[in-house]
């Protein structure tokens, strides 16, 4: 069946009430798209800023590739010319593929290298130099034979007092010198008067290793500072190939896992974590703060609440008067009063708020037939000396009072 003809249908229309929720959805996802929209632009940009002014080459100290005061381009560059195959690494597993019988091997400063890589390094036949070596690399390449001291002596030029073919050819040095020879035959060049050298060098497992403790003469700002780059073509260029590690401090390569409790399965000896960690940790931080800054809490304009308890007024006057007079700030308390007279008193006669105190002055003066400079002393003079002060201007501002609403 059809249904009744006067049956009234019934039409749904939005009001304008209706209509502002969706106004304001609509508002607030425009927000969001737009704060999302120049979240991605400013991130294009950082990075678009950051590839444009990124130095050419590397920052890293004493990299063959850092033309900085503290890198070593300059060294690099010459031993290249000279015929030297030079190849860079950062971590010792590469040091370890790249060096062997035939090459040298410079170590520079790593101080987050662990005995494990050391020893690592000590087995890879190559001849060595040790550029401001610690305690493990030194223990790990001379067993023992040469440790270096905590503390050593400031650099000055020194005599090389030694027959070592690089130290004779490089002559006079400005070095600081810290290696200590405690054991059989070794070799110590630069020596100071407190027995610690600049240079030791031992033969071990038939390969020359050689120590330097200052490893300035790598350095592109020193490297021809009196014989440093003489010691350093000597050391460096013995053979047509060198492997310059200057190791990652992410690096964990050549560090063995636990064997495991059966004693059946040979440890891994791969890197603990993958070399792009690092990396990715980074890229990881940046969302993490882009990804706050776009969501989180953003405070608006202040909103007025109603306070959750009444106070009388006249409890608040008397409490703050007792703050007053505890702190001694009869300032304070004479400016209140004299702010308030004048507040009120403005308000008698038609002064608007905005008006300058001399206005104010005049229309009282007009109003009780005072002489304006008492007037002027007596809201705006300065403040009382001592509570006798305080009580007489709170009583002669009441006076002036009661003479205007008289007016």
């Amino acid at each position: 069946m059809s249904a009744p003809s006067d049956v009234p249908t019934r039409t749904w229309t939005s009001t304008p009430e209706q209509r502002v929720p969706d106004r304001a959805r609509a508002a607030r996802r425009r927000r969001s798209v737009t704060w999302f929209v120049v979240g991605l632009a400013a991130l294009a940009l950082t990075v678009l800023v950051l590839a444009v002014s990124r130095p050419p080459g590397s920052v890293i100290p004493y990299d063959p590739d850092n033309s900085r005061p503290d890198g070593s381009r300059a060294l690099a560059q010459v031993l290249g010319d000279q015929g030297v195959e030079v190849e860079h690494v950062t971590t010792v597993a590469d040091a370890i593929d790249a060096a062997g019988p035939g090459t040298t091997l410079l170590v520079a400063p790593a101080p987050l290298m662990v005995r494990e890589q050391a020893d690592a390094l000590a087995a890879s036949g190559a001849d060595v130099v040790l550029a401001g070596a610690g305690r493990q690399l030194a223990a790990a390449f001379t067993g023992g034979r040469v440790e270096p001291d905590d503390w050593g002596t400031a650099p000055r030029v020194r005599e090389p007092r030694c027959d070592l073919p690089a130290a004779v050819a490089a002559g006079t040095v400005r070095l600081g010198t810290g290696l200590v020879a405690t054991g059989p035959d070794v070799t110590t060049c630069w020596t100071d008067g407190d027995g610690t050298s600049a240079l030791a060098a031992v033969t071990a497992d038939g390969r020359q290793v050689t120590l330097v403790h200052d490893p300035a003469f790598l350095r592109n700002d020193t490297v021809l500072d009196e014989g440093a780059g003489t010691l350093a073509l000597h050391l460096l260029g013995a053979h047509d190939r060198l492997v310059w590690l200057v190791q990652d401090p992410t690096d964990l390569t050549a560090i063995d896992d636990p064997p495991a409790s059966d004693g059946d399965l040979e440890p891994d000896t791969s890197a603990v974590v993958p070399r792009w960690l690092a990396a990715v940790l980074g890229w990881a931080a940046v969302v993490a703060v882009v990804a706050a800054l776009w969501r989180g809490r953003r405070l608006g304009g202040l909103v007025g609440e109603d306070l959750p308890v009444v106070v009388p007024s006249a409890e608040s006057t008397r409490g703050r008067a007792r703050l007053y007079r505890r702190a001694r700030a009869r300032g304070h308390g004479g400016a209140a009063l004299r702010a308030s007279t004048a507040d009120r008193i403005a308000r008698r006669l038609g002064v608007p708020r905005t008006a300058d105190p001399a206005v104010l002055v005049d229309a009282v003066a007009r109003a009780t037939g005072h002489d304006p400079v008492e007037v002027d002393a007596l809201l705006y003079g300065p403040p009382p000396a001592d509570d006798a002060g305080l009580v007489e201007l709170a009583h002669r501002l009441d006076i002036l009072e009661s003479e205007v609403h008289r007016s």
